[in-house]
């Protein structure tokens, strides 16, 4: 699962491949929301992420796209 992380005045979103559920991942970020604390979210190497819930523009959850390797012929 792909997860992006927008953080106001940062200039770049966090972006993150997680081994949880759409619906975990929702969950968490709707639990941290509710608790007015931190998001903290970890990924499938097991680095952690923690953003304070008052910085957090955007959580997008999408399907991991596969990354296409080599080049194409067209």
């Amino acid at each position: 699962m792909e997860v992006k992380i927008g953080v106001q005045f940062a200039p770049r979103e966090l972006v993150m491949e997680s081994a949880q559920s759409p619906a975990e991942i929702e969950q968490i970020v709707t639990d941290a929301i509710a608790g007015e604390g931190t998001l903290s979210l970890t990924d499938e190497k097991g680095r952690r992420i923690i953003v304070p819930v008052a910085k957090l523009a955007y959580v997008e959850i999408a399907e991991a796209s596969p990354r296409a390797v080599g080049f194409t012929v067209r």
